[in-house]
C-alpha cells in the first residue's frame, strides 16, 4: 500500500510540473520548484525522467525546460489541435488548394519526426497524411530537412543509431544535408513509399532557428522532379510566412 501511495505522489508531482507551463513557456529548475513547493533535488529527478519520455525538452544553453513533442502527440487525440498547429491550418490549406497536394507540418523529436499537422488533397489519387504519426530522420524530404539543421550532436547520434536502414549509405545521406542547406529545400522520391514524391523546406521561427519542416506529397506520376523543384519556391515563401506566426 505504501509503495501504491509513493506511486502516485510521484505522478501527481510530474503532473505538477507540467502544469507549471499553462503560464510559462521556459522554467528553470529553481523556478518549478518554487511553483510546486519542493526540493530542487526531487524537482531535477522529475524533470530528468520528463525529459527522457519527451514531455519535456530541456535547453542547454539557458537549462531551462519547455514543453515536448510528446504532447503534441496527445493533443492530435482532442477535438482541437494544438494552437500552434491550429494558427498554421489556413497557411497550409490555401498551399494544399494553390497545388493540390497534401501538406504536412513535422517537428523534431530526437533522431525522428512528427507530424503534427496535415491538410491532405482532395484529388482522387493522393497520399495521405496521419496525424501524429512518428517518422525516423534517416529517409524523406521532411526528415532530411529537419536533420539538415539538427545539432551535430544529433547528426552523430542518427548516424550511429542502430536502426539506421541498410540500404542509406551514410556519406550520400551527408553529402545531401549539405546540399539541403545550400539549396534551402529537400526532395525525395519512393524513399519512404514506393509511388509517392514530397518535397520539403525549412520553418523558421521569430527566434531565427528552424522549428519545422513544412512538406508537399504526392504521387510521383504528377510530381516529376522539375514539378518539385518549382514548389519549392512556393513553399518556402509559404514558410516563411509560417515562421511570423510562432515563436
Amino acid at each position: 500500500m505504501e509503495d501504491r501511495k509513493l506511486t502516485v505522489r510521484a505522478v501527481e508531482r510530474a503532473l505538477d510540473i507540467l502544469l507549471c507551463f499553462t503560464q510559462d513557456s521556459d522554467l528553470g529548475l529553481t523556478e518549478i520548484a518554487s511553483k510546486i513547493d519542493l526540493h530542487k533535488s526531487t524537482v531535477h529527478r522529475l524533470l530528468a525522467t520528463l525529459e527522457e519520455k519527451g514531455f519535456l525538452i530541456r535547453n542547454p544553453a539557458t537549462e531551462k525546460y519547455r514543453l515536448g513533442i510528446r504532447i503534441w502527440e496527445l493533443s492530435t487525440h482532442l477535438p482541437a489541435f494544438d494552437e500552434s498547429a491550429a494558427v498554421l491550418l489556413p497557411s497550409m490549406e490555401r498551399l494544399r488548394d494553390r497545388l493540390g497536394e497534401t501538406v504536412s507540418l513535422y517537428l523534431r523529436d530526437g533522431i525522428e519526426r512528427v507530424r503534427i499537422q496535415a491538410v491532405q488533397s482532395q484529388q482522387a489519387i493522393r497520399r495521405v497524411a496521419q496525424i501524429g504519426a512518428r517518422l525516423p530522420l534517416s529517409v524523406g524530404a521532411s526528415s532530411k530537412v529537419l536533420a539538415a539543421y539538427a545539432p551535430p550532436e544529433v547528426l552523430r547520434e542518427l548516424l550511429e543509431s542502430s536502426e539506421w536502414p541498410d540500404y542509406v549509405e551514410k556519406n550520400v545521406y551527408k553529402d545531401q544535408l549539405n546540399e539541403i542547406i545550400r539549396l534551402g529545400y529537400a526532395t525525395s522520391f519512393e524513399e519512404r513509399e514506393s509511388g509517392a514524391a514530397a518535397v520539403a523546406v525549412p520553418v523558421t521561427g521569430r527566434s531565427g532557428n528552424v522549428i519545422a519542416a513544412l512538406s508537399l506529397s504526392g504521387p510521383v506520376s504528377r510530381l516529376s522532379r522539375d514539378t518539385l523543384v518549382e514548389y519549392a519556391a512556393i513553399l518556402k515563401e509559404a514558410a516563411s510566412e509560417m515562421g511570423m506566426m510562432i515563436p
